[in-house]
């Protein structure tokens, strides 16, 4: 029987030019996500301060991962680090292996 909880990670190539990009050159996301709903329990990001992780993590815990266009507008609407494209491009890729994921074990249960 599968797992009720997954981890699911996407990172994605950081611009030049902020801290952040000195230190990692790709940010990395990290989510706990509900396998079967898909809704976000946990979350957080390889961005530098504790301010910007604490938005990412306020911003994406309770949200949908099925729903990643609206999480993909809160960022366009609140978000103004440089990181912004970097963040949702990673949200994006997380978006992707949790379809993945579900796939595979709605495959496993049907075999």
């Amino acid at each position: 029987m599968a797992s009720r909880k997954i981890f699911i990670s996407g990172y994605a190539k950081l611009p030049k030019g902020i801290t952040a990009t000195e230190l990692y050159s790709v940010i990395a996301v990290g989510l706990l996500v509900n396998r079967s709903t898909g809704e976000i329990l946990e979350g957080d990001c390889s961005l530098v301060t504790n301010t910007a992780k604490n938005f990412f993590r306020n911003i994406v815990i309770g949200e949908n991962l099925n729903n990643v266009e609206a999480i993909e507008k809160i960022f366009n609407e609140s978000y103004y680090g440089s990181a912004r494209k970097a963040i949702i491009s990673a949200l994006k890729t997380c978006h992707e292996k949790y379809k993945q994921a579900i796939e595979g074990v709605e495959t496993e249960e049907i075999e």
